[in-house]
Order: C-alpha cells, then sequence, then structure tokens
C-alpha cells in the first residue's frame, strides 16, 4: 500500500523541470531604494558635466567668432585700395607665387589664404599689397567691363520679318543648321560657313534678321556695334576683338553679331594718321582671329552693312566671310507682306485698302513700311479716333516718301 502511494504520487507531483520554469517566470524582486539613488546621483553628475561642456563650447563659439571678424576686418584692410596691379606668372605651393608688377619686376609672394587656387592661371590679372606685394585678390577677366552676353533673347521672330523667304533661307543655312544639325555637313564631307554677311539699304531688315537668328537658335549671343572697336587708347580696338572671339569660345556655341561692320573693316590705304592705323590694326585682328577660330568650337559670324563697296577684300574672301546676303528694297510681293505684318494688330476702317499702298511705284524700305503704318496710327490718336482710315495712311505715306527722293547706287557690291 506504501509502494502505490508512492508511485501515486510521482505521478501526480510536479516535476524539477517544471519547478524550474515557474520560478523563472516570476518577475524579479523590486531594487533596493539604495541602488535607484546612486543611479539618480550618477545621472546628475552627468548631466552637470553636459551643462559645463555647453558653457564651454559656447565660450568657445563665441572666442572663434570674434577671431572671425578680426580675421574679416584684417583681410578687408589688406585687400582696401590702393592696391597694386600685378601679373601671376606661376603657382610654387599653396602658400607662395611668383608675379610681376607693373614696373615690371618678378616677385616671390605670399599669397592670401582665402583665394581660390584654381582662379590663379597664369596670365591672370591680380592685386597685390601696396607694401609686401601679396596676392590679395583676382581682378576679373577685362572683356567683362566691355564685352557683355546678351541676357535675354530678343523677341523678334521669323514670322515678324515680312517676306525675304530667300533670305531667311540662306541664313538658315548658313547659321542655324551649322548649330543643330553639325553632322549633316560632317557625312557630306565640307566644312559649314564661318560667316554671313548682311548688305543692302537702310531700312531693309538686316539686324532684324539677325535679332530672329538670335531667337530661333540657343547657341550664346554676343551682339557688337563696330564703332564700339574704337577707343580712345592704342592697343585697346585690338585687345576688344581678342576679348569677343575668346567669350565666344567659352560659351560655344556662339553667335557673334557685328552692326555697321563698315565702321572698322574698309579698305586699307596708306594712313597718315594714328587713329586711322589704329583702326586697319583693329581689321588686321579681326581678320586674324576669324582665320584662327576652330569649326570645332561652333562660333559663327554675323556682319551687317550698308557699304558693302567699302569693305576691305580681305574681310569678304571666302573662308572668312563665305556667304553674302543682299537685303534689296522689297517688291510689291514682300511690300504686301510686310504691311501686313506692321498692321497685323491695328485697328483698321473697312475702307482702308492696303494694296493701294503696295502698287504705287515709289521705292520704300521696310523701315518706311513700318514707319508709315506707325504716322498713320499717330494720326487718328491725335484725332482722338479709335479707328484708323485711309486718310491716315495718305499723310503719312507722303511724309515717307518725300524723305526717299534721292536713290543711293553704292548699297550693292
Amino acid at each position: 500500500m506504501a509502494t502505490a502511494m508512492a508511485t501515486r504520487m510521482a505521478d501526480t507531483g510536479p516535476s524539477t523541470m517544471e519547478i524550474e520554469d515557474v520560478t523563472t517566470s516570476l518577475p524579479p524582486t523590486a531594487a533596493e531604494p539604495e541602488d535607484i539613488y546612486k543611479d539618480m546621483k550618477s545621472l546628475e553628475t552627468q548631466l552637470e558635466f553636459i551643462d559645463i561642456q555647453e558653457d564651454y563650447i559656447k565660450s568657445e563659439m563665441k572666442q572663434l567668432k570674434r577671431e572671425l571678424l578680426r580675421a574679416a576686418e584684417e583681410i578687408k584692410r589688406i585687400q582696401s585700395v590702393p592696391l597694386v596691379i600685378g601679373q601671376f606668372n606661376e603657382l610654387i605651393d599653396s602658400q607662395y607665387g611668383i608675379v610681376s608688377s607693373t614696373a615690371g619686376s618678378n616677385y616671390y609672394v605670399r599669397i592670401l589664404s582665402t583665394i581660390d587656387r584654381e582662379d590663379l592661371k597664369p596670365n591672370t590679372s591680380v592685386a597685390l599689397h601696396r607694401h609686401s606685394h601679396s596676392v590679395v585678390d583676382v581682378l576679373p577677366p577685362e572683356s567683362d567691363s566691355t564685352v557683355q552676353l546678351m541676357a535675354e533673347k530678343p523677341k523678334v521672330s521669323y514670322k515678324d520679318i515680312g517676306g525675304m523667304d530667300s533670305q531667311k533661307q540662306e541664313v538658315r543655312e548658313a547659321i542655324e543648321l551649322p548649330l543643330l544639325q553639325h553632322h549633316l555637313y560632317t557625312q557630306i564631307g565640307i566644312d559649314p560657313p564661318r560667316g554671313v554677311l548682311l548688305y543692302g539699304p537702310p531700312g531693309t531688315g538686316k539686324t532684324m534678321m539677325a535679332k530672329a537668328v538670335a531667337n530661333a537658335t540657343e547657341a550664346t549671343f554676343i551682339s557688337m556695334v563696330g564703332s564700339e572697336f574704337v577707343q580712345k587708347y592704342l592697343g585697346e580696338g585690338p585687345r576688344m576683338v581678342r576679348d569677343v572671339f575668346r567669350l565666344a569660345r567659352e560659351n560655344s556655341p556662339c553667335v557673334v553679331f557685328i552692326d555697321e561692320i563698315d565702321a572698322i573693316a574698309t579698305k586699307r590705304f596708306d594712313a597718315q594718321t594714328g587713329a586711322d592705323r589704329e583702326v586697319q590694326r583693329i581689321l588686321l585682328e579681326l581678320l586674324n582671329q576669324m582665320d584662327g577660330f576652330d569649326q570645332s568650337t561652333n562660333v559663327k559670324v554675323i556682319m551687317a552693312t550698308n557699304r558693302a563697296d567699302t569693305l576691305d577684300p580681305a574681310l569678304l574672301r571666302p573662308g572668312r566671310l563665305d556667304r553674302k546676303i543682299e537685303f534689296p528694297n522689297p517688291d510689291r510681293r514682300q511690300k504686301r507682306m510686310v504691311f501686313q505684318a506692321a498692321t497685323s494688330k491695328m485697328n483698321l476702317s473697312d475702307d482702308l485698302d492696303l494694296e493701294d499702298y503696295v502698287n504705287r511705284a515709289e521705292k520704300i524700305s521696310c523701315a518706311d513700311v513700318a514707319s508709315i503704318c506707325a504716322e498713320a496710327g499717330l494720326q487718328a490718336v491725335r484725332e482722338n479716333r479709335y479707328v484708323v482710315l485711309p486718310r491716315d495712311f495718305d499723310k503719312a505715306y507722303k511724309k515717307a516718301v518725300s524723305n526717299n527722293d534721292k536713290e543711293h547706287l553704292f548699297y550693292t557690291l
């Protein structure tokens, strides 16, 4: 009986493994209050240490800001005028370089730490301290003050130019197509035109066509007038020509437009004055630059003039100005298209017939047509009318024709 009871207790009693599982599943006993107090004191000590570090860092930041302000003031004092203008020759290391001053002497000088070493290229204009001759600043290129890129494209498009279909096609083939689809010329095995000359009487749309080219292409556009190259001091004009083509190469693809080119490109002669010799030097530099730039740089030149007969033959030869586009006075068809373009936004009366003015025999330019339309609108404004009448166009036409009595024959080649 005792044996059976022992066996029953062995079957019903918990095993050792079960007792251990129950023991481990019980929650841990709460920590002693002394341990919590020690942890709190330790955290308070760490917090005080962090506060001390924060105060130290703030103090260091204030000190560094004061030093930065003092350094900025010192740099400002060093860079204060007057400074000596020099030319950078060679970079020895990150702190020293060789410069030449305007007096002609070479100096081994220190370089200000704030100057970007990538800007220190040979023949770069630099500002030198007047006492130590240290390099304190890098001057911008000289062309920045004279040659500028057009910030905004002109709003003139080909649609604003009435007629002149053949001129538009020739300009597109010579300027736009080489810039946009240069591979066509490569496949055929020919070089695209380098330069284009637009010539003809005044007011026939030469400058307007150049503006339309600038609007149609994504290339950079540099616009100059020939008289801008004529400067007061000797050598400034040729330098400006070099700056124009250097800027064009740096911003290629680029279109260089020089209006009134006859101001600097007339036929050469035995010059007797220094001014004439300077103009001829400008022409020589222009010829050299047009021969010198590579076709791969995608630099195109457009020149416009009213007196193509006075230009130097060396400028007109193939290889410089490959295409010469004449802009004559408009014929009857073109006058009709110019009248339509000029009056497209005007409020005209129903009894006004533009064909009457188109069929008249007087020779007028495209600019004259635009002037006639503007003057007719002004006549209506004077009489407080919102509609332009035929008599307004009659007055404007007579006024424009009276100024074109003389016909000049020297606007052609």
